[in-house]
């Protein structure tokens, strides 16, 4: 079923809108993938804040002109879907896991903003951590001097604590 001109304005003014704060796009040919298959990875993009959106390539060309990812245009061939997300890595490992998992879904390129990766890029991009991993790394490491400091401080009067206790034992001892 094809799109009449206001719906196709709609499709290209909604991943416009996308794009605007996106930080990676990540392209795939989708051939012979089953419906099941495709409602999974929807739900999966969707989990991890992916906007995963079946396009066809003229629209998607339209959306991404006045963007930093205009450099795609000339990967944008076949049937894709377009994987966009705020976190460069989200996109990257959702698809790339899927691909792992279905021989037929097969990423193309991918871009950050100004820069287009080719496949083998957005394959080592999805080996890195997420942000959500790296934030909690830094936490774990802002908090280890201050919870070592709160235990050497802990350990004072612990420490006098044990030797009142050693002197009370001492004295209720029969002489």
């Amino acid at each position: 079923m094809s799109l009449n001109l206001e719906q196709k304005r709609a499709v290209v003014a909604e991943v416009s809108a996308q794009l605007a704060g996106a930080q990676a796009v990540i392209l795939a040919e989708y051939r012979s993938i089953t419906v099941r298959d495709m409602t999974d990875l929807r739900r999966k993009a969707r989990g991890s804040g992916v906007y995963l959106r079946v396009l066809k390539n003229t629209l998607a060309r339209r959306a991404v002109a006045d963007t930093p990812f205009k450099g795609l245009t000339e990967k944008m061939v076949g049937p894709l879907a377009y994987g966009i997300s705020r976190d460069p890595v989200a996109a990257a490992k959702v698809l790339q896991g899927f691909a792992k998992d279905n021989e037929k879904f097969v990423i193309k390129a991918g871009a950050m903003p100004n820069v287009v990766m080719s496949a083998r890029e957005v394959a080592e991009l999805a080996k890195l951590p997420s942000r959500q991993e790296l934030l909690a790394q830094l936490a774990a490491t802002l908090q280890a001097p201050i919870a070592k400091f709160v235990r050497t401080l802990n350990e004072v009067p612990g420490k006098f604590a044990r030797t009142l206790a050693a002197v009370r034992d001492r004295k209720q001892q029969p002489a």
